[in-house]
């Protein structure tokens, strides 16, 4: 097995960078990539520790990307795999995200407070462990003080599109993020496209439109999708010269649902999938 879509304590899974790779080893995987959240800060630990355990790493990162959805719900998210030479404009730009998100993590707590929700800021990065401050702390600690009963709740009630304590995530332009994903030595993957709440009528179009500016793969397999929506995600890619990918999307026991190197329809990641991705062959 493989996973082309995991995430760590460096961002908002609950797994320090190495235990991922520990845990990946114990489940029989040749080979992961790590992609979290708007940042490479877990990259180096996990390369390590890939080194050590004999498993093959796939370093990658997955960009929130400026989108105007449909619906309430709609995000898009790209994938950069094979991350191997980030250089300082890269940097700068994650640096930037980065303070972004500070900003929205305050503003999250401003709210909370309205909502007569007392916190510290150190309480909340505590419940990070040391990586980037993100909503899933801010849900931990309402179901910390009974407010909640579990993080799905806590999205549900306060923390979701649309709910008192939702503050929009500023992301990058498609094009820049492509940019700087290239530059870095990777490919550029649309995450999840049924993230997109875009009517299958329209979505093959939208796909298109992604590719002619220089999209280079789609992620056809998630577990949040059905087996047949991401064969139709699969014959969509293959016919616009796409790379197929597949991931787990695993964040930990924040995310009991989803295993290393299980994806859609409970579906093993067949390590053969890498030899039909050329840039990640080695």
């Amino acid at each position: 097995m493989i996973d082309l879509h995991t995430h760590s304590r460096a961002s908002d899974g609950t797994m320090t960078p190495s235990d991922l790779i520990k845990t990946a080893k114990g489940r029989g995987l040749s080979a992961i990539a790590l992609t979290d959240h708007d940042t490479i800060g877990g990259l180096e630990e996990a390369r390590e520790e890939a080194e050590k355990q004999q498993i093959r790493f796939i370093p990658g990162i997955e960009i929130e990307i400026h989108y105007e959805p449909v619906t309430i719900c709609g995000e898009f998210h790209l994938l950069g795999l094979g991350i191997n030479k980030p250089g300082p404009v890269f940097k700068e730009i994650l640096a930037d995200l980065s303070r972004r998100r500070e900003e929205r993590n305050l503003q999250i707590l401003d709210g909370m407070k309205k909502l007569g929700i007392n916190a510290d800021y150190e309480e909340i990065r505590a419940l990070s462990g040391g990586g980037s401050v993100g909503r899933p702390h801010f849900a931990s600690l309402l179901v910390n003080r009974g407010i909640v009963k579990n993080r799905e709740q806590a999205f549900d009630r306060y923390l979701g599109k649309g709910r008192p304590l939702y503050i929009p995530k500023e992301g990058l332009e498609f094009t820049q993020a492509l940019q700087i994903i290239r530059d870095a030595g990777g490919i550029s993957v649309l995450a999840h496209p049924g993230s997109l709440y875009i009517a299958w009528g329209r979505l093959p179009g939208l796909i298109a439109d992604l590719a002619a500016q220089g999209l280079e793969g789609i992620e056809a397999w998630h577990p949040t999708a059905k087996v047949r929506f991401c064969k139709r995600l699969e014959e969509l890619g293959k016919t616009l010269g796409l790379y197929i990918t597949a991931g787990s999307d695993f964040h930990g026991e924040s995310r009991p649902d989803r295993k290393l190197g299980i994806t859609a329809g409970d579906r093993k990641i067949e390590d053969t999938l890498l030899e039909l991705i050329p840039p990640l062959r080695f």
